[in-house]
């Protein structure tokens, strides 16, 4: 049995606009975590970065119940353990903490296990994460990397998380903004309606589609393709500056949606065209100097690269 492990781990934007809890994208912005098993009983945790004053430091921390569930799967358990945490993602909003946690500790746990690789390949990775996340969107592509489409398949007695991995095009630039403060992601489901029109479903199931080719082949639906009608709307009395700087960037012609639960916003440029990833950040920071002036909150602009791999053990 190895007795220690690294590997890095993505942030993730799911939704990408209308695939709500389908669609996923990683984000070259990483957790480092390192585990080492001990001889003698007992948990010691260290966490540098993002989270670091905030995050439990017992065995309710995520990624140590990440770990304890990947090893259950083996029929294996944890004894001693240390764990080092450099966390990069910010934690609540919208770019995939929890998953990059859940799917790290499982990863972890498939390192240090016995026999790990054939008990948790990433078929069985992205599956027992959807189990713990409760959604596969982010999880997927944490696992898989690049561009993904999730699913899940009905089982006894939860649900089976399943995705795809499709490569995108590699013109396309993401640019984050990020706010000062967090939207736990349960409050942002709970502002969502029961049901919804019947048009509004139809017409966001084909922009839904529609996000295939436009994030791979057909780079000038983007904008088109990034339309949502099935959740944005909804929240956006939870992420007002958000949702403002959403439509002012559209109405300029820019693909800008809400990064998963939110409250980050991700807009789309393309290399080599007018609205590459550097007029992009620049519409977002001019955007931002008018939308925030009289509001407290304050944003991050950064440019972020799409990962092409997933979780990654060093």
């Amino acid at each position: 049995m190895t007795r220690t492990a690294r590997i890095q781990v993505p942030a993730t934007s799911a939704n990408l606009g209308p695939g709500y809890d389908c669609a996923g994208l990683a984000l070259q912005l990483v957790d480092e975590l390192e585990a080492e098993l001990l001889e003698s009983p007992g948990l010691v945790i260290e966490i540098d970065g993002e989270g670091a004053d905030s995050i439990s430091r017992d065995d309710t921390h995520l990624v140590v119940r990440s770990m304890a569930r990947g090893f259950a799967e083996g029929g294996q358990q944890i004894s001693g353990l240390r764990l080092l945490c450099r966390n990069r993602i910010p934690h609540g909003r919208g770019l995939g903490s929890s998953s990059a946690a859940i799917v790290g500790g499982l990863v972890l746990a498939r390192e240090l296990m016995d026999d790990g690789q054939a008990i948790l390949d990433d078929a069985r990775l992205v599956s027992l994460a959807t189990e713990l996340e409760g959604h596969p969107d982010n999880v997927a592509p944490a696992v898989l990397g690049g561009l993904t489409v999730a699913w899940t398949q009905p089982s006894d007695p939860v649900s089976v998380g399943r995705a795809i991995r499709i490569q995108p095009n590699v013109r396309i630039q993401p640019v984050v903004a990020i706010p000062d403060s967090p939207l736990a992601t349960q409050r942002a489901r709970e502002l969502l309606p029961a049901a919804v029109p019947h048009g509004d479903a139809a017409a966001n199931a084909a922009r839904a589609a529609l996000l295939v080719p436009a994030m791979t082949s057909h780079l000038e639906l983007l904008l088109e393709a990034t339309r949502d009608l099935l959740h944005q709307d909804y929240r956006r009395f939870a992420y007002p500056q958000s949702y403002a700087l959403v439509t002012q960037l559209r109405n300029e012609g820019i693909p800008a949606m809400i990064s998963g639960a939110g409250p980050t916003v991700v807009a789309l440029g393309v290399s080599d065209s007018a609205l590459d990833g550097t007029a992009v950040q620049t519409a977002v920071s001019r955007a931002l100097a008018t939308i925030t002036a009289n509001a407290p909150q304050e944003f991050r602009v950064q440019p972020v690269a799409i990962s092409q791999h997933g979780v990654k053990v060093l």
